[in-house]
């Protein structure tokens, strides 16, 4: 045990080293640990154990028998087979072609290894261009070029509904246009009716040429106002009040006429009925009928062509302001004389 433990303490880097299981940093921690006292001692040092122990042991025994071997055999015996079994690979050199077959083998398979880098190196590089070469345009036409074809579309739907929001706000002008117009010829009527209904109280008492002439007067005012509402009635195609007040003011005509016998008045008459016949079938037609005794009315004259029906313009016609009458500053004239029509109406 004693020459087990003078080997702790006395033993070298290099022999410590040459135990299976023992490292050099190992070694350098025994070494650093001296002096033990015992064997047990080296326990205590990072990373012994009981088996590396045991091995130290059994190595510092071999060492021993070794060193008595040497002291009886003559110097020029050979050392025992097994420390040369041992020391075999660090005493001799390696063959010369042995060193130049490994040595070319070792750079064989680095030459393969290079290769097989640069070939998958390669087909990623490939991989990587067929990906773009075929994926961007797959990609273009599966999901690029549908979001721009319904992003026009969008911008044209966006576009044709502003435009159809100008439309209606356009027509929701001209209606209220159309509205205001018609209160105040109804207005105008309503008040003109009230006139006509105080000059024939007046004339109960006193028949007087200025109170007939003065009621012809309001009545063809009243008949005007009235056919330019049911032109009005035309224009929203609300037919049946315009075929109300095309007849109301086709009456009031007819009284007119009974009294004057007017050609004038004739003809205008004569356009009221075609128009009556044409609605609610006919509006267009009946619009042009509508136009020309508009006009005979207004004009004291007969079209070129009165039995040509012209095409009515949609909202020209229909800004007809009523002058309010007032009977008080109202001076009487002649109804224009009666003109020779020459087309039959």
């Amino acid at each position: 045990m004693s020459d087990f433990l003078n080997f702790l303490n006395t033993a070298d880097l290099d022999t410590l080293t040459q135990v299976p299981g023992v490292s050099r940093q190992l070694a350098a921690n025994l070494i650093a640990a001296r002096p033990f006292e015992s064997a047990d001692d080296c326990l205590k040092v990072k990373g012994m154990g009981r088996t590396l122990l045991g091995k130290l042991e059994i190595f510092a025994e071999a060492q021993g028998n070794l060193s008595e071997n040497r002291a009886m055999i003559p110097v020029e015996e050979e050392a025992p087979p097994a420390l040369i079994g041992r020391n075999q690979s660090a005493q001799e050199p390696p063959k010369e072609g042995d060193s130049f077959l490994s040595r070319l083998g070792r750079a064989f398979l680095l030459f393969l290894r290079a290769l097989l880098r640069l070939v998958l190196l390669a087909l990623l590089l490939v991989g990587v261009g067929a990906l773009f070469y075929y994926g961007l345009p797959y990609i273009q036409q599966t999901f690029i070029a549908p979001v721009e074809r319904n992003t026009t579309q969008i911008e044209n739907m966006e576009a044709e509904i502003a435009s159809l929001q100008s439309q209606l706000d356009e027509m929701k002008e001209r209606v209220e246009l159309l509205e205001t117009s018609v209160e105040a010829h109804t207005l105008s009527i309503q008040r003109l009716e009230e006139m006509q209904a105080a000059l024939e109280t007046q004339m109960l008492t006193s028949d007087d040429a200025i109170l007939r002439e003065l009621r012809q007067e309001v009545r063809l005012a009243r008949a005007l106002d009235t056919l330019a509402r049911g032109r009005l009635y035309l224009a929203q195609s609300n037919f049946g009040l315009a075929r109300a007040d095309v007849q109301l003011a086709r009456d009031l005509l007819a009284e007119a006429l009974a009294e004057t016998n007017d050609n004038i008045l004739a003809q205008a008459i004569a356009r009221l009925d075609a128009a009556l016949r044409n609605l609610p079938d006919f509006p267009v037609i009946a619009s042009g009928d509508l136009e020309i005794a508009w006009q005979i009315l207004v004009s004291g004259n007969a079209p070129v062509s009165p039995t040509a029906t012209p095409t009515p313009t949609p909202f020209d016609i229909f800004t007809i302001t009523p002058t309010p009458f007032d009977a008080a500053t109202f001076t009487p004239t002649p109804f224009p004389p009666p003109v020779e029509a020459t087309a039959t109406p």
